[in-house]
């Protein structure tokens, strides 16, 4: 039987999975999710002696069943190739007591690489299949990493533009320069004066703006998102949590069956809830520990029921987390609601009005599955020192929030189920705060001179993500208000 996607908010709404991920959000600004989340028709023990791509192949065929065996292997086949450093794509390390799933050997250095390499294929391979004539204009709001690995994949890909947002103050400096030196014809970065929550709330408005869409499709082009809202890129998340029990399987570290922990450091909410998918898709996993930085909107959910976002917005050194709307907990808490989409859309509407919403105490029992706590920025700076002084291994900020809060949670709970701890950055993408954290006399150093250094105390070669910026010569510099998001958009696509 084929899987249907429906709106949160609209529960008439029923695409397949190649349309929902042509059209990024649902026209009533809901989430496209699967009807119903099948179950893996591969063993545990098969997944264990299968590479990455065929992972990806067993996972992704269950949910993208509208693509074809050749459609879906040659999306696969042309994202997880030799922009990957490691033929594992994300291989584990075992340091610290827990297992480290590096998401982060990808053409940017970040967890986004693994979704966003494929998105491109996935995006345009739906075109062909829907007959889609008009150029696809992806527009993306960033919090420092969704940005850079969403222009690499789009970046002069035939039929796409892409127009990337962020907050000007918001990134790190490394974030920022990989992105304003990004090539390609079909590219466009601009800085708002604003948060990240006012560039994803802006982009947001621009997708729901039916006058706009009118004029768009007059002059050849449509929307869709390269942001975790998008279907397209929440199914490839989920392959990475599977082939890291397969890789705890294959090494003899468990026994197929035996339950892990996935431990996440989440803003947007997306990555864990991949995580969260897998497990209802069959993958034995126990706790998923949601980790927060000092934004800790989430934890605050986890621990009352109530969503509120109404709080200080707090620049951290873990900058890709720092947001208080939490797009895809609304994937989450339709399920909670049992798939009531007009329940759930009574509950964004609160947020849209007041900034919060409480769930009942029914929902709340469905949380079961999740475990919340937050690091602060004193306890995530200690963890990276610890860690590398203790074991030698370099880790970067966000990892840090999960380590500590995954220490939390085993103090807490007594727990001592093996556990993998989702790796999201490269150190490299953060060098300041990382080098700061194991030394404060790295401060007075500049950006690629600690580069340079965190080569010698890691003793891993410096990426070459990283290599092509140091000279690299900035070709985006728009800086607009908030309020200026769409004339920007318009103006960009000569719609003005």
């Amino acid at each position: 039987m084929s899987i249907l996607y429906s709106s949160t908010r609209d529960a008439s709404v029923k695409v397949k999975a190649s349309e929902a991920i042509l059209k990024g959000l649902a026209a009533d600004g809901g989430l496209f999710v699967p009807d119903s989340l099948p179950k893996f028709d591969k063993t545990l023990e098969e997944f264990s002696k299968m590479s990455y791509r065929e992972v990806a192949y067993e996972v992704m065929k269950l949910l993208l069943d509208d693509f074809t065996e050749d459609e879906l292997k040659h999306c696969i086949n042309s994202a997880y190739d030799s922009k990957f450093d490691t033929d594992k794509m994300a291989p584990l390390v075992k340091a610290d007591g827990a297992y480290f799933l590096e998401l982060f050997h990808g053409k940017t250095i970040a967890f986004k690489d693994m979704a966003l390499s494929i998105l491109p294929h996935l995006l345009t391979t739906a075109a062909k299949k829907n007959n889609v004539k008009n150029d696809i204009v992806i527009l993306t709001a960033t919090s420092g990493d969704t940005g850079k690995a969403a222009l690499a994949g789009f970046a002069d890909v035939p039929g796409t533009k892409i127009i990337v947002f962020y907050p000007k103050d918001g990134v790190s400096p490394i974030q920022e320069k990989q992105m304003v030196t990004q090539k390609g014809n079909n590219t466009y970065v601009v800085a708002i004066k604003g948060n990240f929550d006012d560039a994803q709330t802006g982009v947001k408005k621009i997708f729901a703006d039916k006058e706009l869409e009118k004029r768009m499709d007059a002059a050849g082009f449509q929307f869709s998102s390269a942001n975790s809202i998008n279907i397209g890129r929440l199914v490839p998340q989920i392959v990475y949590y599977v082939y890291a029990y397969a890789q705890l399987l294959a090494n003899g570290e468990i026994k197929a069956g035996d339950k892990i922990n996935a431990v996440v450091p989440t803003g947007n909410f997306g990555n864990i809830l991949a995580a969260y998918y897998a497990k209802n898709m069959g993958l034995p996993i126990n706790k998923l520990i949601c980790a927060s930085n000092e934004n800790k909107v989430l934890f605050d959910f986890f621990k009352t029921g109530e969503y509120d976002k109404n709080r200080d917005f707090i620049l951290t050194t873990s900058p890709s987390m720092d947001i208080l709307i939490s797009s895809n907990l609304e994937r989450l808490i339709y399920r909670i609601a049992g798939n009531d989409a007009a329940k759930n859309a009574n509950l964004m509407k609160e947020l849209r009005e007041t900034g919060k919403y409480t769930i009942t105490e029914d929902m709340k029992n469905e949380l079961k599955d999740f475990y919340g706590n937050y690091a602060s920025e004193n306890e995530d700076a200690a963890t990276i020192k610890k860690i590398y002084e203790e074991t030698g291994y370099v880790i970067d900020t966000h990892t840090a929030v999960a380590a500590t809060v995954y220490e939390k949670y085993k103090k807490e709970t007594g727990d001592e189920t093996k556990s993998v701890i989702a790796s999201t950055a490269s150190p490299y993408k953060f060098t300041r705060s990382v080098m700061n954290a194991i030394d404060k006399k790295y401060d007075a150093l500049s950006d690629f001179e600690l580069v340079d250094e965190l080569e010698k105390i890691s003793k891993v070669k410096v990426p070459q993500a990283i290599e092509e910026i140091r000279t690299a010569p900035v070709v985006h510099d728009t800086v607009c208000e908030v309020n200026e998001m769409s004339a920007t958009v318009q103006n960009i696509l000569s719609l003005n």
